[in-house]
């Protein structure tokens, strides 16, 4: 009997992978009326049927059988109906995982898929499978508006995260191609999911986001988002704190100190937006957007040289053979090659943002739209970044 015990879990979890059709309906009510049936003929036939299909891909008719048996002899307590109680209880665990990926990667139910992963986590909350599922999908709950979806999705993207970098690995990395294409969409959830109540945060998820070999990699979408993280965040922050500290003032050392930690971010922005509109490249789907990013690189480019665009499209044809930069370290010191800051004038322009160089007010921000990319079917060269098709989702 134990020996018998001990194969349920190998049976469940293979054969269990090859039941996307029948997963739906695998826990449906039995017929009451087989409560009645409990007789030693009926017992050997569901047993017999049991045995023979519990180990094969048929094990929907085992569940099927066994269920039955249960069903009708509930009142026995034998050593049959305790191993088919355990191997049930099992089946109906891995059935559920089954179900998560199909709500996941063939139904696009994420609602009802995060309230099921929210039940298997309870019995199994370091399940790393279903954490990745559920946390590198995170950023297509967005569009639901629904801050509780939002924050579990956080939260399990950071929880796998956290495991994986603790050296946990799962079998099957399906629809991944591994971990490192794991880590790309798990970093992508979390900074994704903060760019509209955090943008400064997100900035370095994103930016990690785009360090692994992933469609992500290759997406300008995730180079549009960290230039509007940029923007909308260390830059927001640094010229409003510029302009209420130093416009309208003789220029200073530390004056001068804060425009150059400013140009920093600019400069990562003109980076940012040259990659997006790189990686666009001839795709028409990209077209309209691309249009805005050129808009917004040109702006900031001539912003940082001298009102000419001379040598940014040469910037733009070899951007992405470039690593990508980090996040800037803020300048404690002047460098040498500082621009003066002049104070602005009560007639000069200034930017909804504020930050001032030597010749006028930094351009006004144009970060790119931050609102969530519609679920669709994965694809390898999606419109917006999702995860790569694989065989069997």
């Amino acid at each position: 009997m134990k020996k018998m015990i001990g194969l349920i879990t190998l049976g469940a979890a293979v054969a269990i992978l090859s039941l996307p059709a029948a997963a739906k309906n695998l826990l449906t009510d039995l017929d009451p009326m087989i409560q009645d049936q409990c007789t030693q003929e009926n017992k050997d036939a569901w047993y017999a049927t049991f045995r023979e299909t519990f180990k094969t891909e048929q094990q929907p008719k085992a569940y099927e059988a066994a269920k039955k048996y249960l069903t009708a002899c509930s009142a026995e307590d034998t050593d049959i109906t305790k191993y088919l109680k355990k191997w049930v209880g099992v089946y109906e665990k891995e059935v559920r995982k089954v179900r998560l990926t199909q709500l996941i990667y063939n139904d696009k139910k994420y609602p009802e898929a995060y309230a099921l992963g929210k039940e298997i986590l309870t019995d199994e909350p370091d399940n790393l499978k279903v954490l990745l599922d559920l946390g590198a999908n995170g950023y297509l709950v967005a569009p639901a508006k629904n801050a509780a979806l939002n924050a579990d999705a956080i939260s399990y993207a950071k929880k796998a995260i956290q495991l994986l970098e603790s050296g946990k690995t799962v079998e099957n990395w399906q629809p991944f191609s591994g971990k490192d294409e794991a880590l790309a969409y798990l970093n992508y959830t979390i900074g994704y999911m903060a760019l509209e109540q955090d943008p400064s945060a997100a900035l370095s998820s994103l930016i990690k986001a785009a360090q692994f070999e992933s469609a992500l990699k290759k997406s300008p979408y995730t180079y549009a988002y960290i230039a509007g993280a940029y923007e909308a965040g260390p830059y927001a922050k640094q010229s409003d704190a510029y302009k209420s500290t130093y416009q309208g003032k003789d220029e200073t050392p530390e004056s001068k100190l804060a425009l150059a930690n400013i140009n920093q971010l600019i400069d990562r922005m003109i980076d940012a937006y040259a990659r997006a509109v790189a990686a666009a490249g001839t795709d028409t789907k990209y077209e309209a957007k691309k249009k805005e990013w050129m808009e917004s690189l040109r702006t900031w480019y001539k912003y940082r040289h001298n009102e000419s665009d001379a040598g940014m499209n040469d910037m733009v044809i070899s951007i992405l053979t470039k690593p990508l930069p980090p996040e800037p370290t803020p300048l404690t010191t002047l460098p040498a090659s500082a621009p003066a800051a002049t104070p602005a004038s009560t007639s000069g322009s200034t930017s909804t943002s504020g930050a001032v160089s030597e010749k006028s007010a930094a351009p006004s921000s144009n970060a790119p739209a931050t609102s969530a990319p519609s679920p669709a079917k994965p694809s390898a060269t999606p419109s917006k970044p999702k995860p790569k098709p694989r065989k069997n989702h």
